[in-house]
C-alpha cells in the first residue's frame, strides 16, 4: 500500500549562506552556517534535531560529520545520498516521509558546495565521474554539463523550431526577477544584445544560458505540521513529493528528443497531490540551462510540447504573469545550489515573505529537481501554504 504523504510533512525553517564565487571557508562551515540559519528561522534549538540529510557528488561534507558538529547525540534518521540535482527534492521528500511516519521529529536537510572556488562541475583537475558511460565520453573531452545538455538542446530546438530568442527570454525574465533579490549574484539588467554578446560555451548555449558556478549552502528544516505550528514561522506543507527516472542522455531508453524523464514521473506527482498544473501559482523550475526550463514547462503540463519558448516570450513566466517562474532569479542569476535555493524560494513565496518579488495570493508552489538527463533521476515537490 502506498503511504499517503499529503500535508503530513512541513517545512518549518529555511537558511542560506551568502552566495559567492569564493566563500573562503570549507563546505562543513557552509553547511553549519545554513543549518543554524534555518534553525534560527524556525526558532528551534539545535538540541532538538534528531535527523539530518543531504546529497552530494564527492563535492561536500557527509551528513554524519555535520551531525556531530551540530551536536546531535541520538541520530534517529540520516541520508547521505550520492547524486546531483536530480536527487535534491527527493532528499526533502524522504525527510517528510520520515517525520510523517514517526522515524524522526526534526530533520534538517542541506546542500553545501564550493562549486566555483573548489569543485567545478566537469573540471579537469579531478578524476572523471564514476559512471559507466564516462569511458565513452572522456576520450573526446565530452565531460562537462554544458556539453551534455547542449546535445539535448540541439535536438529539442531542431524538432520544435526553438530559437535563441526563446532561450534568451528565459535568461532575461529571470534576470529581471533577480534585480529584486538582494541575495542574487547577478543583478545587472540584461538585454537581448547582452545575451547575444555573451560568448558561446557549447552550441547552442552562450554563457548567459548557463547556471552560475556558486559557493554557498541552503538548509531546510522538516517536521510534522503539528510541531511546525509551535515554531516561529507559518508552516509550508509538503502536499506531494515524487522521484524517479532511470533514463539518461546516454541510455537507449531515453524519451523522445525534447522530452525529459520528468514527464514520466509527473502524473504520479499530481495524482498524489490531488492537483494539476492549473492549480500551481508559482514554479521553481530547475534551470541548469535555459533549454531545461522550456522542456520542463512542457513536461509538467503548463503548455504543449514545443510551446515552451512562446510561453516564456508571452510573459507568462514573469512576475505578474499567469505562472511566475524562478522568482528569485534561479540558478541563472541568483546562484546555483544544486536545487535547494529553489525549494527555499518556494517556501518564501508561500509564506508571503518574498518582498518585491512576491506573487500575490500564492498558495501552491511547484519546485523541481534536475530533469534526469545526466544523473538518470529526477524529483519534485508540490508545496502548500497555510
Amino acid at each position: 500500500m502506498a503511504f499517503d504523504l499529503a500535508d503530513r510533512g512541513a517545512i518549518a525553517g529555511v537558511g542560506y549562506t551568502e552566495f559567492s564565487k569564493n566563500s573562503g571557508v570549507s563546505t562543513l562551515t557552509l553547511a553549519l552556517r545554513a543549518i543554524m540559519a534555518a534553525l534560527d528561522d524556525a526558532g528551534l534549538p539545535p538540541n532538538r534535531l534528531d535527523g539530518i540529510a543531504t546529497h552530494r557528488v564527492g563535492d561536500s561534507i557527509p551528513s554524519a560529520v555535520v551531525a556531530q558538529a551540530v551536536g546531535i547525540r541520538d541520530l534517529s534518521y540520516f541520508v547521505d545520498q550520492f547524486g546531483g540535482g536530480g536527487s535534491s527534492h527527493a532528499v526533502v521528500g524522504q525527510a517528510a516521509l520520515a517525520v510523517a511516519s514517526g522515524v524522526a521529529d526534526y530533520v534538517v536537510c542541506y546542500r553545501a558546495i564550493n562549486a566555483r572556488s573548489e569543485f567545478r562541475m566537469g573540471g579537469t583537475a579531478r578524476p572523471a565521474v564514476d559512471s559507466v558511460e564516462t569511458q565513452y565520453q572522456a576520450p573526446y573531452g565530452y565531460v562537462a554539463p554544458p556539453q551534455q545538455y547542449a546535445m539535448v538542446a540541439q535536438a529539442y530546438m531542431h524538432r520544435y523550431g526553438i530559437t535563441p530568442r526563446h532561450l534568451a527570454a528565459v535568461a532575461m525574465t529571470q534576470r529581471r526577477h533577480a534585480e529584486k533579490n538582494a541575495r542574487a549574484l547577478m543583478r545587472a539588467p540584461m538585454s537581448y544584445d547582452d545575451y547575444l554578446a555573451s560568448r558561446m560555451v557549447a552550441d547552442p548555449f552562450r554563457l548567459l544560458d548557463c547556471c552560475l558556478e556558486t559557493d554557498g549552502a541552503v538548509a531546510i528544516l522538516v517536521c510534522s505540521p503539528e510541531r511546525a505550528r509551535d515554531l516561529r514561522q507559518p508552516p509550508v506543507l509538503v502536499r506531494a513529493a515524487a522521484w524517479g527516472g532511470g533514463q539518461t542522455l546516454f541510455s537507449n531508453r531515453q524519451p523522445p528528443p525534447g522530452t525529459s524523464s520528468a514527464a514520466v514521473m509527473v502524473p504520479r506527482l499530481y495524482k498524489k497531490a490531488g492537483l494539476g498544473p492549473a492549480d500551481v501559482d508559482v514554479a521553481m523550475i530547475y534551470d541548469c540551462f535555459t533549454a531545461a526550463v522550456l522542456i520542463q514547462l512542457e513536461d509538467y503540463g503548463f503548455c504543449a510540447k514545443g510551446e515552451g519558448g512562446d510561453f516564456v516570450l508571452s510573459g507568462a513566466t514573469a512576475l505578474g504573469g499567469s505562472l511566475p517562474v524562478n522568482t528569485h532569479g534561479g540558478f541563472l542569476s541568483e546562484g546555483y545550489v544544486h536545487g535547494w535555493n529553489h525549494i527555499a524560494e518556494a517556501v518564501q513565496q508561500l509564506r508571503g515573505a518574498a518582498g518585491d518579488r512576491q506573487v500575490p495570493g500564492a498558495k501552491i508552489a511547484l519546485s523541481t529537481g534536475a530533469p534526469g538527463y545526466v544523473g538518470g533521476v529526477t524529483s519534485a515537490l508540490l508545496l502548500r501554504g497555510t
